[in-house]
């Protein structure tokens, strides 16, 4: 079964999905001008195979950083697309840029 990437609206939202999730919660954070916008589609496709991959291991989340602009800041994001592993509500590690399906399943492994 596919697993769901979540797209919060707004900040609440993506507060809420991280209180009603308990392990890691993957959040990648994407921008809408036009040269983030593209590299972040081709994280989205990276993201959602292995979020599948991944199951009930992991919890993705697409932040957008003009709609969720306390999220962006929380996690100190300073461009799109970047990858923020979350647990507990903190960040465990923060990787910048767009990321390859290999890069990605690397990044998590070392950090899950």
């Amino acid at each position: 079964m596919a697993r769901r990437v979540h797209q919060p609206l707004e900040d609440q939202e993506f507060d809420f999905i991280l209180g009603m999730t308990d392990g890691p919660v993957l959040a990648y954070f994407c921008g809408s001008w036009p040269k983030a916008a593209e590299a972040c589609r081709s994280m989205d496709t990276v993201v959602a195979g292995l979020a599948q991959e991944y199951g009930a291991r992991l919890t993705a989340v697409r932040v957008d950083i003009t709609r969720c602009p306390g999220q962006t800041k929380r996690y100190e994001v300073t461009g799109a697309p970047t990858a923020v592993l979350i647990a507990g509500g903190e960040a465990v590690a923060t990787q910048a840029g767009p990321m390859t399906v290999a890069e990605l399943r690397t990044f998590l492994d070392t950090h899950l």
